[in-house]
């Protein structure tokens, strides 16, 4: 990956493993590169921010997104994807239905966080349902061995939390981009779609897949090690009374 005119903002975790700290909400959106495919992680909440991540990843990479996995069904995670016409979209099982269900929840979401009405109404109406739904694990293969796992390893977060997980380069650690399921850049949210009390236990499934030497990327925040996602994990076992 070279840096040009307006991939600076992305930072390289692993060879062809990079990620960018969206503005306004801090959501990561990570790409992970193959020699026959383009795996974006989360889009951005706005078409525009879609739009602008499509341009850069072309540039960083001097090709164009192929694959799409949603982390979870949040605005500033998604509202992005219409951007990408013609890419395979995954997500948890049960990601597509709610989407689908709650596409104007998630636009007055959008609006109450500070996101321009217009943009956020334009987002919802565009919204892409992923097309493949990932049960438990799967692997998405982006040639000559590179593989991107896909692990259903919720629910915490939401119902529907599905990570990424790609083993590096030329002895590189393992990068997991983690979704919402870890933030570094304050304390996890627990909506009223969350179920916090099954969140220890995704934490503990993605400790298991990732291991200690993992790079763990947040959906919010700075890059995290394995001991600051077992810590984050104590914390929300004793905040919601989970042994």
């Amino acid at each position: 990956m070279e840096n040009h005119e307006g991939t600076a903002r992305w930072e390289v975790l692993a060879p062809g493993v990079a990620r960018r700290r969206m503005p306004v909400w801090d959501a990561t959106i990570g790409v992970i590169a193959g020699p026959d495919g383009v795996l974006l992680v989360d889009t951005g909440a706005t078409v525009r921010e879609g739009a602008e991540v499509r341009r850069e990843v072309r540039e960083l990479l001097g090709r164009d997104v192929t694959h799409i996995a949603l982390t979870h069904p949040h605005f500033d995670h998604v509202f992005g994807t219409a951007a990408f016409s013609g890419v395979q979209v995954y997500g948890a099982v049960g990601l597509a239905d709610t989407l689908l269900r709650e596409r104007e929840e998630l636009a007055r979401d959008a609006v109450r966080h500070g996101a321009d009405p217009t943009a956020a109404a334009e987002a919802a109406d565009l919204l892409v349902l992923p097309h493949h739904p990932v049960s438990g694990e799967l692997t998405l293969g982006l040639g000559d061995g590179r593989q991107a796992l896909l692990a259903n390893v919720g629910p915490g977060h939401t119902a529907h939390d599905l990570t990424v997980l790609v083993a590096g380069a030329g002895g590189a650690p393992e990068v997991v981009f983690c979704g919402d399921l870890v933030e570094e850049s304050g304390e996890p949210q627990a909506g009223p779609d969350a179920l916090p009390r099954q969140w220890p236990a995704a934490l503990d499934r993605l400790l298991a897949l990732g291991g200690e030497d993992a790079v763990y990327v947040p959906g919010h925040g700075a890059v995290v090690d394995a001991a600051f996602v077992r810590a984050q994990r104590d914390a929300l076992a004793a905040r919601f009374g989970v042994s």
